[in-house]
This record gives C-alpha cells, structure tokens and sequence, in this order.
C-alpha cells in the first residue's frame, strides 16, 4: 500500500512541475532528473499489487488536461511520461529481469540437486550390488571353510586340543557368515539404519578366544554415548586385526583413559620383524587404519598410528563433552 502512495505522489509531482512550462526555473529543471531517478528506484525495488493499473489512472488527469488545453495539458502529460512513467517502467523491467535470473538460477541449483540425488540413488544401487556379490563369494568361502573345519573335527587321528580348535574354527566361521548376512541386510534395507555396537568387551573377548593375548585397562568406568562407544570397537577390532596379522603372537594392550572433556584409547604391541611388518598398512597408511582416522574425525577426534620404541601403537583421542552434549 505506501508502495502505491510513494508511485501517487510521484507522478502528481511530475505532472505538477509540467505546468507552465514557458518560464522554468533552475530549481524545476533540477526536479525532473531527480524525479526520474526517484520513479526508477521505485519500479526496481518497491512492488505493489496491479502496478499498471494504478500507473494508467496516474495517467488520466495528463490526458483529461490536454483535452481540455493542448498547450498546458501536453507539458503535464509530457512531464509524467518523461519524469514518472518511463524511468518507473525501465526500473521494473530490471526488477522482473533480476527476478527471472534468480529464478533461473534456483531453477539450477534444484536441477543440480536432482542430478546429485540420481548418481546416489545409481551409486546406491551398485553399492547393494556389490554387497551382494560380496556376501556370495565370502559366504561361499566360509561355507567351505565351516565344512572343511566340521571334516576335520570328526578325524579320527586329531588329539582333543586339535579337536577342539577345530570346532572353535567351525564355529567362527558360521559366526562371520551369519554377521555377513545381517550386515548386508542392513545396507539392503530401507529407511534409516540402526547399526549393531558390539561393546569394545566383546571385540576383546573374541580375540581372547581366538589365542590372542590381550591385557585391558580402564574398561571398567562408566557408560560413553553409543557413537564412542562404536568408534572404540572399531579402533579396537582394527588394531587386534592389525596386530594378528603383522605382529602373530605378541602380546596387544588396550588402554582406555577418560577425563572429563576427552577419551583416550591406546592400543600397542611389540613390533615383529616379518615381511608384512614393512608394509604400508603396518605403518599405520592401510585402509583400515584410514578408515579409522575418518571415523575418529567425525566426533573431532584424532587417530595416530605410529612405531615408538619397537612398539606399534594406535591412540584415539576423542572429545567427550561436546559429543555427550550432542546425544
């Protein structure tokens, strides 16, 4: 509404100073630029409903003028048009102008958006394509070994402790094939996903089982939020995989140290001259540890995975208030 009222007195100020026009002051030439300017300005950023409308019956006391007196009435009329109505016009084409440019340019970022949804609806798909080939081939694999390890149990020439390890294979080898279905069909299903958090206890009491010798500190304080929780047996199950694999038989501590702003956890084994232990994932740059490092940095944590005094040691540090405060 006072959009409407500024473009009334506009143009009546327009058509007024089109009044006699025979002998024109400095101050009233000085009025038509600045008008114009004022009528631009307008049309560019002051909107208002049925703008033509209002702007064709600003126009009818300059037409009815010079109907009634040509020669006063064509100075009003002329006065309105070149000080009021073009400038305002020129300003709302750049107003519409503008306009269409946003829109064009929302238009974009919505296309782009749809593109982006579409790749990750086709990466999506081939994700879930090769989870299930994955879960084929290892599943077929563990199959074999869970049938060759039954075999082998059931030898008559195998002494109890044999028999026994034998048996434990067979087992974890029915416990990875099942964990491999329930986590392909986590990544299958639809909706939001509620992944498992295997507690850093049970990780710790799965590698115990398996031979390992494994000494904890610091497992006893109490609960941390559900996302540390996961982050620590993932940096736990990590670093005993590790450690299997490069350093076979040596003896893993896990550390977990809690203030009350941030969580410490450190894993270290004595280093084991083999070829694997030269290798790049043995110095901390595999996949897995990086995996970690993405992991940790998630919660503004840091991962390090370094060789210190003939040890290979893996230590997290993961702030503890903010992410409490974020659950």
């Amino acid at each position: 509404m006072r959009n409407g009222v500024a473009l009334v007195l506009l143009a009546a100020a327009a058509q007024i100073n089109g009044l006699f026009l025979d002998d024109l002051p400095m101050w009233r030439q000085a009025l038509y630029p600045a008008l114009g300017v004022l009528a631009y300005l307008h049309g560019r950023r002051l909107p208002f409903p049925r703008e033509w409308t209002v702007l064709a019956a600003l126009a009818v006391p300059a037409v009815v003028s010079t109907l009634v007196d040509f020669s006063i009435g064509s100075g009003v009329l002329g006065s309105f048009v070149l000080a009021c109505e073009l400038p305002w016009s020129a300003g709302r084409f750049r107003r519409q102008q503008a306009e269409l440019l946003a829109a064009s340019a929302e238009r974009v970022t919505h296309l782009e958006h749809e593109q982006r949804l579409i790749a990750e609806r086709a990466e999506l798909r081939e994700r879930t394509r090769i989870a299930a080939d994955i879960h084929d081939s290892l599943g077929h694999d563990l199959a074999l070994i869970a049938l060759r390890a039954g075999a082998l149990e059931l030898a008559g020439d195998l002494s109890e402790q044999n028999r026994q390890a034998a048996a434990e294979l067979r087992a974890a080898a029915a416990t990875a094939t099942d964990r491999l279905r329930s986590t392909i069909g986590v990544l299958r299903q639809a909706g939001p996903i509620d992944p498992h958090i295997e507690h850093v206890t049970t990780v710790v009491d799965s590698a115990r089982s398996a031979g390992m010798v494994v000494t904890t500190h610091g497992f006893d304080g109490p609960p941390m939020p559900a996302h540390i929780e996961r982050t620590m047996s993932y940096i736990v199950r990590e670093s005993l995989t590790n450690a299997a694999r490069h350093a076979p038989g040596a003896a893993v501590a896990i550390r977990v140290e809690r203030t009350p702003t941030l969580v410490v956890v450190t894993i270290d084994n004595p280093r084991i001259d083999t070829p694997s232990a030269a290798t790049d994932s043995a110095l901390g740059t595999g996949n897995g540890l990086t995996g970690l490092r993405d992991r940790v940095r998630l919660l503004d944590g840091t991962l390090h995975a370094n060789a210190e005094n003939g040890r290979f040691v893996v230590r997290a540090q993961i702030p503890l208030d903010r992410n409490e405060r974020s659950r």
